[in-house]
């Protein structure tokens, strides 16, 4: 009898396409552990996460629908991984609210992203005095034209019932999201106190082995992101991508040799890492050694060495989107699963917590 896989789950939040930083930093990194066989594979999208701000129900769909293309087209095979989405798997919202009742308000009130969050919705600058009472007195005042909604405070719990309904193991998550998985361990410790049992596992980051892949944006700083508006995106067409790149920040150009890189060359040096051969990376860094280097000529190899990576993966996007009856039928599959492992986590917990049958 094979030995049991242990699990491994990620979502995205439907909120728009996927760009070069999802596919280096994780898309990729999935194929791989898909293809090597160790583990039971959950990839979803996390529809019900996009619902805290209230987007467009149009645009919501069409990011679902973008989104499966993409993971279907960067390489994720429903034959191999359990690919759903969200809304799929309505055990996910019961058990949902079977584990609020034991998640308090003053946790999720003090998580880092919640306040963030908050302070945008509300308008409160960041560096306002005493800015989390502030917070809390606008949203427990009279004010209704400023509104948090009660699904961003509780997304921790959310995020601990899309991974603790499969017994996840492995929850690979980057630098913003260690305090959500931190609360899930939380969450499950707390629980399996309380009724003195043991049906959840202490979920941990996974390490995918040697320095995580930082994909810098376009701007000169930071890392490529959605909200920021510097991203290349796996659907960009040709003239777009190469458009974006050759409008990257730069400088002045090194003045004398070996000159310390400026954060925004930096940037271009990691792109041209991460999508170029070693030689070409050798010949720029020579070049910009001996001050001869050419910003223009950097930018063209770049937009064509991540072309060669992503036109590829378009054309496949494409032709997946524009086939409805395979997507159904992929995301029926992965529902099926995905039901199968959480329907008997919750079977569990409501028999645990005293809702059983008569």
């Amino acid at each position: 009898m094979e030995a049991k896989k242990d699990i491994v789950l990620s979502g995205i939040r439907a909120t728009g396409q996927l760009h070069l930083g999802n596919y280096y930093g994780a898309l990729s990194k999935f194929v791989r552990m898909q293809e090597e066989g160790k583990y039971e594979n959950f990839f979803f999208v996390a529809d019900f996460h996009a619902l805290t701000t209230n987007p467009d129900p149009e645009a919501l769909h069409a990011n679902v629908k973008s989104i499966i293309a993409e993971y279907l087209a960067a390489g994720l095979d429903p034959e191999k991984s359990t690919i759903f989405v969200q809304s799929d798997v309505p055990e996910i919202p019961e058990m949902y609210l079977l584990l609020n009742m034991h998640v308090g308000i003053g946790e999720l009130m003090r998580t880092a992203s919640f306040k963030d969050k908050a302070r945008k919705m509300l308008g409160i600058g960041a560096d306002a005095e005493q800015s989390d009472d502030n917070i809390e007195r606008e949203i427990i005042g009279n004010n209704s034209n400023k509104r948090v909604n009660a699904g961003l405070l509780t997304y921790p719990s959310l995020m601990a019932v899309d991974i603790l309904i499969h017994k996840a193991k492995y929850v690979p998550v980057g630098k913003d999201q260690e305090q959500h998985l931190e609360m899930t361990r939380r969450f499950a410790r707390r629980f399996n106190a309380f009724y003195g049992v043991e049906l959840f596992p202490e979920p941990q980051n996974f390490d995918f082995g040697g320095a995580p892949v930082k994909v810098p944006g376009l701007d000169g700083s930071g890392k490529m992101g959605k909200s920021e508006g510097n991203c290349i995106y796996l659907l960009d067409d040709e003239k777009t991508l190469s458009k974006k790149v050759m409008r990257a920040v730069t400088d002045g150009g090194p003045q004398e040799p070996n000159s310390p890189m400026t954060e925004p060359i930096k940037n271009l040096f990691t792109l041209l890492k991460l999508v170029s051969e070693p030689e070409v990376v050798k010949h720029f860094s020579d070049a910009y050694a001996d001050c001869s280097i050419r910003y223009g000529d950097l930018k063209k190899q770049i937009a064509e060495d991540i072309l060669k990576v992503t036109l590829p993966i378009r054309e496949r996007i494409l032709a997946i989107q524009n086939d409805d009856a395979y997507i159904a039928r992929v995301l029926r599959q992965g529902a099926e699963r995905a039901r199968a492992s959480a329907s008997a986590t919750l079977r569990e917990m409501r028999q645990i917590m005293g809702i059983r049958p008569f």
